[in-house]
């Protein structure tokens, strides 16, 4: 499964012409405060856990523009691959340019290119795919109007829920997890942030997983207690109820709520960050769901950063769904009544631009449905995945 030439030859034109369009544009944090940037504060857009970090930005138009971006690739071998999959797969991780306008009463920010999702214990879509099946060449841009700490964000938005970004390089490790998996990635619609002292809020009108039904409502509630701790609150759901099923828009995902809880401790070398996930699918007989069912699921996601740009990610997940075949559940994992297990190390090694890393990562299926696991039978209960990352942050 890789990207067809024509778009990879594309998608690496846009990333190397914005390089060799903009040589010695990079500058230093005083040239960017004179020249009306943002001094040397972190871009806003695209966020970052780490261990990797945005580069130095490329400042166009007298300093009011930034232009960052990534080229990536990653291969990857898997055990009891899924029947559809491959049992390995080479192909571009991103091949993106993020643009935007960080500063001043209005901005803007539009990120383009290729990019792969890969995810636990899922089937691995290509980048041709995943861009024609999910969230097109521009999956993320937004206009925003701001004053004060007041602002209003329209477009296609980065969801409030979850502790994981969506793609490869804003995360601790390369492939999302268990619990990203029952969460939306991207909403369009629109977004109110409002903060004061340790308090930051959010609220958001959209359309789900990408359902393009203005129907879901989602919004988070941070405290930060000091400079190392933090807790937020998320919570989102469908207002109505949605028939709507395709590969970005899954029927039962598109129609729950979804509930989280998530602290972040930052300080020195390390970042731990455990969080706690509960979702709901109600029964909708109207819509195809016959009977409802949910999930309950917890994370731990650690980093330790060493001397000369090493460091080693680890994530642990508890996933269990409820319902039972017996009962007609809707299936939310390997069949109603299941759960699941997973661990994840991911090293990573950062030079400047450069990056390289690696990752082992195993899941462990339990209460499966016969057909519903690993294996072209979906009978073996156990996945394990090798994977290497490695690209330039420019």
């Amino acid at each position: 499964m890789r990207m067809s030439g024509r778009n990879l030859f594309a998608c690496l034109a846009l990333c190397l012409l914005s390089v060799l369009l903009l040589p010695g544009q990079t500058t230093t944090a005083a040239d960017a405060s004179q020249s009306g940037g943002i001094g040397a504060q972190p871009l806003p857009m695209p966020p970052m856990a780490g261990p990797l970090q945005s580069a130095s930005p490329h400042w166009i138009e007298g300093g009011k523009l930034a232009v960052t971006g990534i080229l990536s690739g990653y291969a990857s071998t898997q055990t009891n691959h899924i029947a559809g999959d491959a049992s390995s797969h080479f192909d571009i991780s991103n091949a993106q340019v993020f643009v935007q306008k960080p500063a001043g009463w209005w901005q803007f920010y539009l990120q383009g290119g290729a990019y792969s999702l890969p995810t636990l214990g899922s089937p691995q879509l290509s980048s041709t795919d995943a861009m024609k099946d999910l969230y097109g060449p521009f999956p993320q841009g937004y206009l925003k109007l701001a004053k004060g700490n007041f602002d209003v964000k329209a477009g296609a938005l980065p969801t409030l829920i979850g502790a994981e970004y969506t793609f490869t390089f804003q995360n601790m490790n390369i492939q999302r997890g268990l619990l990203w998996n029952q969460e939306n990635a991207v909403n369009r619609g629109l977004q109110m942030d409002w903060s004061h002292s340790k308090l930051s809020t959010s609220f958001s009108w959209n359309d789900g997983f990408y359902s393009n039904r203005y129907r879901w409502l989602t919004g988070s509630l941070s405290w930060t207690f000091n400079a190392a701790n933090s807790l937020c609150f998320a919570a989102g759901g469908n207002a109505g109820a949605n028939a709507r099923n395709t590969s970005a828009t899954p029927l039962y995902l598109n129609n729950e709520q979804v509930y989280n809880l998530i602290y972040t401790y930052t300080k020195g070398n390390w970042v731990i960050q455990p969080y706690f996930q509960y979702t709901d699918v109600p029964t909708h007989p109207s819509i195809g769901i016959q009977q409802g069912a949910g999930t309950k699921g917890g994370a731990l996601l650690m980093n330790y950063s060493f001397p000369h740009g090493f460091s080693l990610a680890t994530r642990e997940e508890y996933l269990k769904s409820t319902g039972s075949p017996a009962r007609g559940s809707i299936n939310l994992l390997y069949g109603p009544g299941s759960g699941a297990f997973s661990f994840t190390a991911s090293p990573a090694y950062r030079k400047d631009a450069f990056f390289l890393r690696g990752e082992l990562a195993i899941v462990h299926a339990t209460d499966m449905a016969p057909g519903a696991a690993f294996g072209p039978s979906g009978m073996e209960a156990t996945q394990t995945r090798g994977t290497i990352e490695a690209g330039f942050l420019f």
